[in-house]
């Protein structure tokens, strides 16, 4: 069974598309235009059935009979009969005979062959009608997405010759200084220059708290710029921004099906074909069996079967409610990638969560400088500092906000040991920086004191021996109590951390939140080798929630991967099969939840579908059925389905 495939291309934002003014009128568009000339055949059509009917049933005009009467039908089935046949011509010249197009034109031409002319009209007219609930509730479905489309800068200000000039964003290179107006969309991903910046990103994040930034911090291309003028640095081609990535990946959401739409799919083309032949039976069968055999009643039977036996309503509304599924999520901030991992959400009994950056904030602030009496702790920090200026990791970048008197000192040769620290030479001199493993592997003594240190810790050995060390603190994120009671609550039985953090944080943290099992001290590898125990287990369906970058190796391995903070990480995007985009771990829970109830919405249509086209079936096989319960059994559950799916848009998930 073919329909005609949701295109997320067609949503592309238009430059001819109505213009809301400040003065809040509407002007006219060629689009609501259009809306409006799509229900004119159904109007049509209905106004004429209706009087034909009324005609009928008050025998008011005596030449409605005849060819007039027959003209008159003709003329109210063409508006919405045409468009039906000539798709179903469409098909059958492709080579697809058995599609719905085809089984509604023979149905509803057999009843004008028959003399039934309102019914032909009226099973055109209902399925025509369905097509048009089903179009408003697609549209409503891609609502949510269409907004993140919206997001896609149309221009970007950049500083070329000393002048701002408008060009397309496309055509900025990495490293130009663009402007953005107040009230305008950040047209590519890049530094703040300004001294301060307050930006809505609830396209991007399903947030509509303000982000207030200051110089030096990351803007991402789609925020809207909110109190004043600023500049910013470009960090990457507009191709290659995240919300580029992210549109792109929204775009192929729908491609990727989920195995119960993949089913339907292949069901309905096996099933069209037999209903065909099992009604031609039913008309030419009972001849050989029925002793009063009239061709006319068998064939009305026949033709009852081919309206009710027509599987619209499950070919339209489980696709339409994964789609629903997606856009309720992409509202909420939450990146399926498509509909198979919405299905896939609904299996998961174990959570694996990361420690840094998913339920802490990632961001350390230095606690206490412990030094050997050899070095003064200015001196003591710039041996650590040149080391760690050639790292990103976040416990580098809070070591490097430490301001040391005097000049700085140069790191050279600088190599990482994985698992272990940073060495190099500054001034001459050898200096390793990382945890107790590494200044053991490199003979020098630890004081004993250090064991009993449960915050973050830094280690410097310089020239050979133990010179001292930092600590750290890292707070939770605001919602991470919040984030492990919900997930129990969805009636997930397992929440494990698993952390390349000191044990002793990890068990602290885990102990603070509640979490059942909790391991720290892991190198990447490691996280892998827990995961795949977890999934060797029987029956054992693991989400781990990472922040996609020394995670991805996990994220890859697990059954449903799970990035924070997808926004500021490549690898996210293209690792996880989610992406929660404002950092909060809340939204777990509320993935999940998005997806059970996608995949109980479909199966109630599925069931809603299935039984009461199968009694109704039963009933027209024996003539206890008329073309009018025909129309409510095809039609009329197409409609049920559609509006039990379009609930998905409705619901509250917070």
């Amino acid at each position: 069974m073919k329909k005609k495939k949701l295109n997320l291309r067609d949503l592309k934002p238009n430059s001819k598309e109505e213009h809301r003014h400040d003065d809040g009128h509407n002007q006219s568009s060629p689009e609501s235009v259009s809306r409006l000339k799509t229900y004119i055949p159904a109007i049509i059509s209905f106004i004429m059935l209706m009087i034909g009917i009324a005609i009928d049933y008050f025998d008011a005009l005596p030449f409605f009979e005849g060819w007039a009467r027959i003209v008159w039908y003709t003329i109210a089935y063409i508006p919405v009969g045409f468009p039906v046949i000539k798709e179903g011509w469409k098909s059958i010249k492709n080579g697809d005979f058995f599609t719905e197009f085809f089984l509604m034109s023979i149905a509803t031409l057999g009843a004008f062959a028959i003399g039934e002319y309102p019914e032909g009209v009226a099973v055109m007219l209902f399925y025509a009608v369905g097509e048009l609930f089903q179009q408003a509730a697609v549209n409503k479905a891609k609502g949510n997405i269409k907004a993140l489309l919206d997001v896609r800068p149309n221009e970007a200000l950049v500083n070329r010759n000393g002048d701002f000039i408008s060009v397309s964003p496309e055509t900025v290179a990495i490293g130009e200084r663009i402007q953005v107006r107040v009230g305008e969309k950040v047209p590519l991903d890049g530094t703040l220059l300004s001294d301060k910046g307050s930006f809505n990103t609830a396209a991007l994040t399903g947030e509509s708290k303000p982000d207030t930034i200051h110089k030096g911090a990351s803007v991402f291309a789609g925020s809207i710029n909110l109190d004043s003028v600023v500049e910013i640095e470009t960090t990457k081609e507009f191709k290659d921004s995240s919300i580029a990535r992210i549109l792109d990946m929204v775009q192929h959401a729908t491609a990727r099906k989920s195995k119960t739409e993949l089913f339907i799919r292949k069901f309905a083309r096996i099933y069209t074909p037999i209903v065909v032949f099992m009604a031609i039976g039913l008309t030419l069968l009972p001849y050989f069996f029925v002793d009063d055999y009239v061709f006319t009643d068998w064939l009305y039977r026949a033709l009852i079967f081919l309206v009710i036996s027509c599987p619209c309503a499950l070919v339209i509304s489980i696709p339409l409610g994964y789609f629903g599924g997606l856009g309720a999520a992409s509202r909420n901030g939450i990146l399926f990638k498509g509909a198979s991992f919405l299905d896939a959400m609904t299996k998961v009994n174990t959570v694996v969560m990361d420690k840094t950056g998913t339920v802490t904030k990632g961001v350390f602030k230095i606690k206490e400088v412990v030094n050997d009496s050899a070095f003064a702790q200015e001196d003591f920090m710039k041996y650590l500092m040149a080391i760690e200026e050639q790292s990103t990791h976040p416990i580098a970048k809070a070591i490097m906000e430490y301001k040391a008197e005097g000049a700085d000192y140069n790191a050279s040769v600088v190599s990482e040991i994985a698992g272990k620290g940073l060495k190099g030479t500054v001034n001459g001199k050898t200096v390793l920086v990382g945890n107790k493993a590494l200044m053991t592997a490199n003979a020098i003594d630890v004081p004993s004191e250090t064991d009993s240190i449960v915050e973050s810790i830094v280690m410097v050995g310089i020239e050979g021996k133990f010179a001292g060390y930092v600590t750290f603190a890292d707070a939770l994120k605001e919602d991470a109590h919040q984030a492990i009671k919900q997930i129990r609550e969805s009636g997930i039985s397992n929440i494990i951390m698993l952390s390349g953090d000191k044990d002793s944080i990890t068990q602290q943290v885990a102990k603070e939140l509640g979490i059942d099992w909790a391991k720290g001290g892991l190198l990447p590898e490691d996280k892998l080798n827990e995961v795949e125990k977890l999934k060797a287990q029987p029956d054992m369906k693991v989400a781990f929630v990472g922040d996609g970058i020394n995670d991805a190796p996990v994220l890859a391995a697990s059954d449903v991967g799970i990035a924070m903070g997808g926004l500021g990480s490549d690898v996210a995007i293209e690792t996880a099969d989610v992406i929660i985009q404002n950092d909060q771990p809340s939204k777990i829970a509320r993935a999940i939840k998005i997806g059970r109830s996608t995949r109980r919405i479909v199966w109630q249509n599925i069931v809603l579908a299935f039984g009461i086209k199968i009694i109704v079936l039963i009933l027209g096989a024996g003539g206890l059925a008329t073309m009018w319960e025909a129309v409510f059994a095809d039609v009329g559950v197409a409609l049920l389905a559609i509006l039990n799916a379009v609930r998905l848009q409705r619901m509250n998930w917070s």
